[in-house]
């Protein structure tokens, strides 16, 4: 893409602005090369990169990359068999670790399933190298200097180092305390050629004694290293001298050891800024709330709320610019200053950073196409060298374009025609949009000729659109109008400004026919406008109200149905509560019932279960009893007499015998003879095996009824109500023992099965189980 446009569209402030967020050289290097793309897979992978970046410093704040010097030095020397000192070294170390700690972050970031598009794939190209990486880390720091832990040798001799100094050090400081200080300039311990030294007075040269290695510019001081510590500094001396040959030996060899691998550190060192530049273009993306480019699979840009990004957000007019589908020219008409040139630039900038892999600032799912080329004549570009006239300027840059175009351009012209005869500049402004319009490129242009308003009007593929004016302001409000031509508003401005009626009236009189109508029209449109944009807003206000009220429907709708779910519930519990007592009631009576057959007075044992029954059938179930399915396919079973069928009250089976005029069916169950409603009955053609007792029915276990039932987690109420049932119903079943499972719990539900116990007379003895068997936390029933 072409630099020229590029400079004009100050795609280089943006790169500017991403530079605050770099840490690396290579990044920097890699910045000042980024260039809008023009291969689709090429832009996708890059905004691809940007997205992961996007997301990476959501989640962790920032890629973890460290500053980072370029290496290409330090590779051309080991590559000619020279040798790096620690600085260099350094550097190459900070690159490997930094490689070893990316690798380590990604392998995180996959544990953790973040998904990335394109950042795993570039992790792969990070070639890590722990030995290498041990090795410097533990021979040189990161300001290059080589480390004790380097080798042993140099451990060693910066020990001897270490107690030669304190062994000199405590020698000298006889000299600088007690007597000896009259002989000396000042009482301290100093330095000369690398020895330890006292600035001793001239004139007690000869009584002090020593070497002189060093005198004092006014001559008044001799700076001597005292004979009692000569050997000790020779020997610090050669100590020093040992130190350096080794530090020159472990960077000679650690050299060695980087010089076969320093192609792989370069491209790690490349990678790494990579992840440079993504982190910050990221940070750049954030900073001014920009969102991912969703490129148009048929070439059409079409931004929601577009912002140019170099403009201070707080004053930045946002506006949908779209353009490559319905039409591919758009004349933007106009007052100067209304903003034609900023929505030219903005159109411009955002898909050239978007083309180089950077988020826009514009909405979500704002729309881009990738254009091999942008063509750009804004401003005045006269060359002064050239001496050209503004008009021959901009006739030589379109001359360019146009021999350069093609159906993937882009080309974005300001003042069309500008510079010359007005009625010229016009006829040559259409030549040229017709010559443009054959490639098939997408167009934006500005004008101020009413005669292009007519030529966008009556053209295929050709747009009118505008920047708002407010009269009443007499301010431009920055917002492209589609499809609405531009008018000068020379006449309202002057008129509001003062301006002599008369004259006024004159100059409008003084336009032609044509303009006049024109303007009338452009007048008549924006007044549609305006009356349009009043309605929609006026709509969606009411449309805003209808759905506060529809939610406060539903809301009171659930309300009224749980207020209703709530009363059932409550009218179900108080009416178990009621049928409880009266079940109370019924056992006394039934036990009044059996004292008289004891006493020798005949009762039938049908009518006490017929009691029993009636009863229980009272007892409503607080969640749905049956499914109402279920039911209606219940009721579709056509019963009638000889009909085998099964009692769902107490899980007996029998035959029906009789029908009565209620619609009650009598049922054969054994020897005994019970009245039924058909909802208790469900037709079965199995027949189970019977055995008749004298005055009851019994039935094996393969009626269905388990030998034991289970009362835990239940209310004390729910639990008591189906112990009694589940006692009539197991004696029916003919079980002589019965287990129940009340568990531990607060032992409220167990003392209420004791109690219920003692008082049925139907049971002969209970007990708690065995230790095995649940022990107090199960009951043992004998019937």
């Amino acid at each position: 893409m072409n630099n020229k446009a590029l400079n004009v569209l100050e795609f280089g402030k943006i790169k500017t602005e991403i530079a605050k967020y770099l840490i690396t050289s290579r990044g920097n290097t890699l910045l000042k090369k980024l260039m809008p793309m023009s291969v689709e897979s090429i832009v996708q992978r890059l905004i691809d990169q940007t997205k992961d970046g996007m997301d990476i410093v959501r989640i962790k704040g920032e890629i973890p990359v460290r500053k980072l010097a370029d290496l290409h030095d330090q590779a051309n020397r080991l590559k000619k068999d020279g040798n790096l000192n620690g600085t260099e070294l350094a550097s190459i170390g900070e690159v490997l670790k930094n490689t070893s700690e990316l690798k380590e972050f990604f392998e995180k970031l996959k544990d953790d399933q973040i998904d990335l598009r394109q950042l795993y794939e570039l992790n792969e190209n990070l070639i890590d190298n722990p030995t290498l990486t041990n090795r410097i880390t533990k021979s040189v720091d990161d300001t290059g200097k080589v480390l004790d832990t380097a080798s042993e040798d140099l451990k060693y001799i910066r020990e001897q180092i270490g107690r030669l100094n304190e062994q000199i050090r405590n020698s000298m400081d006889k000299y600088v305390r007690g007597n000896n200080t009259k002989f000396l300039t000042e009482s301290i311990v100093t330095l000369r050629d690398d020895r330890f030294v006292v600035p001793v007075k001239t004139e007690y040269r000869h009584k002090f004694g020593g070497v002189v290695h060093d005198q004092s510019a006014s001559g008044q001081t001799l700076y001597i290293e005292p004979e009692a510590v000569v050997g000790l500094n020779n020997r610090l001396h050669d100590m020093q001298t040992s130190e350096k040959l080794e530090e020159i030996r472990i960077l000679n060899e650690l050299s060695d050891l980087v010089r076969p691998e320093i192609d792989d550190i370069v491209k790690n060192n490349e990678v790494l800024g990579q992840f440079d530049l993504i982190n910050a273009k990221a940070k750049y993306a954030k900073e001014i709330k920009a969102t991912e480019p969703i490129i148009s699979k048929n070439h059409v840009v079409d931004m929601k709320n577009a912002k140019h990004p170099l403009i201070n957000p707080d004053q930045v007019v946002a506006n949908d610019i779209t353009i490559g589908d319905d039409f591919k020219t758009m004349l933007i008409t106009g007052p100067n200053t209304g903003g034609k040139t900023i929505t030219m630039k903005t159109l411009g900038l955002l898909q050239a950073m978007a083309q180089a892999g950077l988020f826009i600032p514009a909405r979500e799912e704002s729309q881009i196409a990738v254009f091999d080329e942008i063509f750009v004549d804004i401003g005045d570009e006269q060359s002064i060298e050239q001496n050209l006239s503004t008009f021959s300027s901009h006739m030589d840059n379109i001359i360019n374009i146009i021999r350069k175009v093609s159906d993937r351009s882009l080309v974005l012209i300001d003042e069309l025609g500008a510079g010359t005869d007005p009625q010229e500049g016009a006829a040559i402004a259409i030549a040229i949009l017709e010559k443009l319009a054959k490639s098939h490129c997408v167009i934006m242009a500005t004008t101020h000729y009413p005669e292009l308003k007519v030529f966008a009007y009556n053209t295929e593929d050709t747009i009118n659109a505008s920047m708002e004016f407010d009269e009443k302001s007499l301010k431009p409000t920055y917002r492209l109008l589609i499809g609405i031509p531009g008018s000068s508003n020379a006449f309202n401005i002057a008129a509001r400004l003062g301006m002599d009626k008369e004259v006024v009236e004159r100059g409008q009189s003084l336009m032609s026919g044509e303009s006049q109508d024109l303007n009338n029209m452009i007048t008549d449109l924006e007044n549609r406008r305006k009356e349009f944009e009043k309605k929609n807003e006026d709509l969606k206000e009411q449309l805003a109200k209808n759905k506060e009220i529809q939610d406060n429907y539903e809301h009171k709708q659930v309300e009224l149905d749980n207020s209703k779910e709530s009363e059932l519930q409550a009218a179900k519990v108080r009416a178990n509560q009621i049928v409880s007592k009266s079940r109370k009631e019924s056992d006394k009576i039934i036990d009044r019932l059996r004292k008289l057959e004891q006493s020798g007075i005949a009762v039938k044992e049908d009518q006490i279960i017929s009691a029993k029954t009636g009863l229980k059938n009272l007892h409503q179930d607080e969640t749905v009893k049956k499914n109402k399915v279920l039911k209606r396919n219940k009721h579709r079973q056509e019963l009638k007499v000889g009909d085998e069928v099964k009692v769902l009250t107490y899980g007996q089976f029998g035959t029906i015998v009789r029908k009565d005029k209620n619609g009650q069916f009598e049922v054969q169950l054994g020897i005994l003879k019970m009245k039924f409603d058909g909802n208790d009955l469900e037709k079965t053609d199995a027949k189970p095996e019977e055995e008749t007792k004298k005055t009851m029915v019994r039935r094996t276990k393969s009626s269905g009824l388990s030998s034991k039932l289970d009362l835990r987690g239940k209310r004390y109420e729910e639990a008591m109500t189906e112990l009694d049932s589940y006692i009539d119903s197991a004696l029916l079943s003919g079980y002589n023992q019965v287990t129940i499972v009340h568990g531990f719990g607060t032992g409220v539900i167990r003392k209420g099965v004791t109690k219920y116990l003692q008082s049925n007379p139907r049971v002969k003895s209970f007990g708690y189980a065995p230790a095995s068997s649940g022990g107090s936390g199960a009951t043992i029933v004998d019937l």
